[in-house]
C-alpha cells in the first residue's frame, strides 16, 4: 500500500476499535475516537453505549467528560474467542495501561 490508499477491511471491528482508543485515553471525547476510527461520532456513541450495556466498559461523568473504564475481565463474544478476555486481547495488542 502506498500509503493514500484506504484499506477495505480490517481484522479488528468498530467495536474493537473503540476499546483500544478507551484503553489508551479513558477521557477522549466521542469526537476524538471518532476521527481516530475513522466512522462518525454518532457511530461512536452507538458503540460504547453497546459496551456499556453489555458490562464492557463503564462511564461516569468527569466536570463535562466522560471518564470510561474498561471491564478487562469481560469475555470476548464470538464462540471462537470466548475462552479469552478483553484483557488479554488489549494485553496481546501492547494498549494495556
Amino acid at each position: 500500500m502506498d500509503g493514500q490508499d484506504e484499506p477495505r477491511w480490517t481484522f479488528l471491528t468498530n467495536h474493537a476499535h473503540v476499546l483500544v482508543c478507551i484503553a489508551e485515553n479513558p477521557d477522549l471525547r466521542g469526537r476524538e475516537i471518532a476521527e481516530l476510527v475513522g466512522v462518525s461520532e454518532r457511530r461512536v456513541q452507538g458503540i460504547i453505549r453497546d459496551l456499556v450495556d453489555a458490562g464492557y466498559v463503564s462511564r461516569s461523568r468527569d466536570g463535562r467528560r466522560n471518564h470510561y473504564t474498561i471491564n478487562l475481565d469481560g469475555g470476548l463474544r464470538h464462540p471462537l474467542e470466548d475462552d479469552h478476555t478483553v484483557g488479554e486481547l488489549l494485553a496481546m495488542l501492547g494498549r494495556l495501561p
